[in-house]
């Protein structure tokens, strides 16, 4: 079945309905929902930072991060909900990346926090797939921007259906078993400041996603294993890992 541009949703209950038919999300031919420049950010979850100890202080960092510490996810690394991740054969495992993604719904420069939020046109659930790295000081491209590596969707959600996206519980389960909770709740910049501080150095237009970033100890995962992220008031993502086939 494929889907419309519009239709309900019952994220709890992993339900969509089209033209009066209710049908599981699993039954769904998804495609991404969003085809904007994809950003995401580093560190902005408490447990993150911390995790690097006394090492932020030292160089190459020298101090905590003063601003949004960005980088891009290109076209090649997105997958939609359902699609299998291929890994490569000299990638044994990846870092499964549970991340809220924030839908940029009018062109935002600038903005201020108060405002931040008219901006977004709502939410959807990412899945930034890395290569375990240690270093955050130059941008992880061979590890983060690897083709598959990050699977979006499988819808977006009206911004006034998720009114407390700074607490929204997160869950990452590998193979049924929950590897992995948090909650926005632990983010240092929460969306709307994220927005503002981002918009103040950069215009962010309609239809791109800012993740507004990762937490710590994201679990690992291994071709074979099926990965679900849950996102409350959002829904679920899934996808499957698959090992690369060479012709």
């Amino acid at each position: 079945m494929s889907q419309p541009d519009r239709f309900e949703v019952d994220p709890a209950g992993g339900t969509v309905r089209i033209d009066g038919r209710e049908a599981d999300s699993s039954s769904i031919d998804w495609d991404i929902p969003t085809r904007g420049t994809v950003f995401g950010t580093l560190l902005n979850y408490r447990g993150a930072l911390a995790a690097l100890g006394s090492a932020v202080d030292a160089a190459p960092y020298e101090a905590p991060p003063r601003a949004p510490v960005l980088y891009i996810k290109p076209a090649n690394t997105w997958a939609a909900f359902g699609e299998q991740v291929a890994l490569p054969p000299a990638v044994a495992a990846v870092e499964i990346g549970a991340a809220l993604g924030i839908v940029i719904g009018a062109t935002a420069h600038r903005v201020a926090e108060g405002e931040a939020l008219d901006c977004i046109a709502g939410y959807t659930i990412v899945n930034d797939i890395c290569e375990p790295h240690a270093n955050f000081h130059r941008p992880a491209i061979r590890e983060r921007c690897r083709d598959g590596f990050c699977p979006i969707g499988p819808w977006v959600i009206a911004r006034h259906e998720v009114p407390k996206p700074d607490a929204l519980r997160l869950r990452v389960l590998v193979n049924g078993k929950l590897a992995m909770e948090n909650t926005t709740a632990n983010l240092i910049r929460p969306v709307a400041r994220l927005v503002a501080d981002v918009t103040e150095f950069m215009t962010l237009s309609a239809g791109d996603v800012l993740l507004a970033g990762v937490p710590e100890n994201a679990p690992h995962a291994r071709a074979g294993d099926r990965v679900r992220i849950e996102i409350e008031d959002v829904g679920a993502l899934e996808n499957a890992l698959i090992a690369e086939r060479r012709s």
